[in-house]
């Protein structure tokens, strides 16, 4: 798990969603905060010791930190982002800001 988690950003009309994969971590394991005007995902998934007196212990899997940072766009209203944790995917919802989800205005050019 060391190093970086798989992210999806996807923009709607009211709203940016991140939804991150990351499978074999608990809620608990994973941090989601606002800072700097980033949003900073982050956690730590730690090796589970198993002691066997026969034969040989192999693992390819994963452990360790990771941490993904992102510029927030300037219309996100942070005081409404939520998360959610389910089955391994972590996604964070958000909210476009009043101001800025007004509909596309067109722009009249002056002839001179």
């Amino acid at each position: 798990m060391a190093g970086n988690a798989p992210v999806d950003f996807v923009e709607r009309d009211n709203e940016y969603e991140v939804t991150a994969e990351l499978p074999g971590l608990d809620q608990k394991d994973v941090e989601v905060k606002v800072a700097n005007g980033g949003l900073v995902i982050g956690g730590e998934k730690k090796m589970e010791r198993e002691e066997k007196n026969e034969g040989m212990f192999f693992s390819e899997r994963r452990y360790g930190s990771f941490r993904r940072s992102f510029r927030l766009p300037e219309n996100v209203d942070v005081d409404k982002i939520e998360a959610t944790f389910e089955k391994g995917v972590l996604k964070v919802v958000l909210p476009k800001s009043a101001q800025t989800t007004s509909e596309e205005k067109k722009i009249d050019i002056a002839a001179k």
